[in-house]
């Protein structure tokens, strides 16, 4: 046995501070040690043989905790005849210890080198390999632990930057370990304070794979699903089922800076008597306040959601006073919407950002017009013959489309054809005609 002084301490040490249990720990230590003989034996190779990648699969390590150490067992074959004394070993010797042994049988043997030979090599061989095996331990660890846990919310502390990034410390559950997550520049909102230790609620995104550093967690306080939770955890009639948000929304970091962070949000109900807009919004906005105080003041429309789509839309470009909603072509989505004068600068908000996100609401492409200045007959008009051309153009590719299928019907013709022929020809073949 080779001696390791202090294995139990550092198991114990291994476990606290990397939040893995005692085998998972033992385990790494087990596979390091393994490649740290793997190692000593390529050194001690004086015939210079070939060690393939599969060579040492029939050696293990044995861990003796109490007496701090280790021993390397290798599992043999009985032989007649020993080609390889790694892996054979012959029956005449075997019997000498265990008579009833049979060819083909298995034995295990001791194979511990002396506590001198594992060599300085072997020692930096298997710390390196242990290192590297308690990462892989712990990424698996919080891909299983948060993995089911994608598309919720979680509370965060803030712990440390890392270029344009925050560092923050999750956890699954209350009393689980923390765990690092990444929120990057594009999740983060402008109004936030990314200080040390401060927390917010963060949306995880993605449970990262594969063996890449850093976090494996990628959060967000940009993704509406934060909105969705934040209306949720703050309304029961949503989390009752009563009221149901069926659309959002968000522009949490808008295109320019002289813009503010918004958010659109549709909600609907089937109890009469319930008012969607109004449970969502609160006595006084007290419900609404608490998901603006959360998101640091991003401002946020509750709107009705209809299955008409003028209504829809029209609710969606709140808070402006919509005169008239024309659905100009239903197949590609297109509308016209018609307000006062002195409501288009609010229908279209500041840099478009109001129907920007209604259109993303409602899923149709919007038009502010001037009432005043528009020309029913002549929108008509141009509607209609675009969609005439349109028509045109399908018409004329369904054509194509029938040609080149005439095209490959005539092809397979021909190849029957001359296939049948010869066929014919093989048919007509007289052996008699050679002599």
């Amino acid at each position: 046995m080779v001696s390791l002084p202090g294995l139990k301490e550092l198991i114990e040490s291994i476990s606290r501070e990397r939040n893995l249990p005692r085998l998972a720990v033992q385990a790494a230590i087990r596979e390091a040690l393994l490649k740290g003989y793997e190692r000593y034996r390529r050194a001690q190779n004086l015939e210079r043989k070939q060690f393939d990648e599969d060579y040492f699969d029939n050696f293990e390590v044995e861990l003796d905790i109490d007496d701090e150490g280790f021993r390397v067992l290798s599992t043999k074959t009985i032989v007649e005849e020993v080609s390889n004394t790694d892996h054979q070993i012959s029956l005449d010797e075997v019997q000498q210890v265990a008579p009833e042994a049979q060819l083909g049988d298995s034995v295990v043997l001791d194979v511990t080198p002396d506590q001198g030979e594992f060599g300085r090599m072997a020692a930096m061989q298997t710390k390196q390999v242990l290192a590297q095996k308690l990462r892989d331990q712990q990424r698996q660890m919080v891909q299983e632990e948060f993995q089911d846990l994608e598309g919720t919310v979680l509370q965060a502390r803030v712990l440390r930057f890392e270029r344009q990034s925050v560092i923050l410390a999750v956890s699954s559950t209350f009393g689980q370990p923390e765990v690092e997550a990444e929120l990057p520049k594009r999740e983060q909102l402008p109004n936030d304070n990314y200080r040390a230790n401060a927390t917010f609620k963060v949306y995880l995104k993605k449970v990262s794979q594969g063996q890449q550093r850093g976090p494996q967690l990628l959060v967000s306080r940009a993704d509406a699903g934060l909105v969705v939770y934040l209306f949720a955890n703050e309304v029961p009639e949503i989390e009752d089922e009563v009221v149901r948000i069926v659309a959002v929304a968000r522009e949490a970091n808008p295109p320019s800076r002289y813009v503010g962070p918004r958010t659109k949000i549709a909600v609907d109900t089937l109890d009469r008597d319930v008012d969607p807009v109004g449970a969502c919004i609160g006595a006084r906005g007290s419900r609404i306040q608490v998901v603006v105080n959360e998101l640091r003041g991003e401002k946020i429309d509750v709107i009705r959601w209809s299955p008409d789509p003028a209504t829809y839309i029209a609710n969606a470009l709140s808070p402006a006073r919509v005169d008239e909603v024309r659905l100009m072509d239903p197949e590609t989505r297109q509308t016209h919407v018609l307000v006062a004068e002195d409501q288009l600068s609010l229908a279209i908000g500041k840099e478009g950002q109001n129907v920007r996100l209604a259109a993303r609401l409602t899923g149709w492409k919007i038009d502010i017009k001037d009432k005043a200045k528009y020309d029913y007959a002549g929108e008509d008009t141009r509607f209609a013959a675009a969609r005439a051309k349109a028509q045109l153009e399908q018409e004329q590719m369904e054509l194509e489309e029938d040609d080149i299928e005439l095209e490959d019907d005539d092809m397979e013709l021909d190849e029957f054809e001359e296939q049948n022929q010869q066929e014919l020809d093989d048919d007509s073949f007289d052996p008699g005609d050679e002599e």
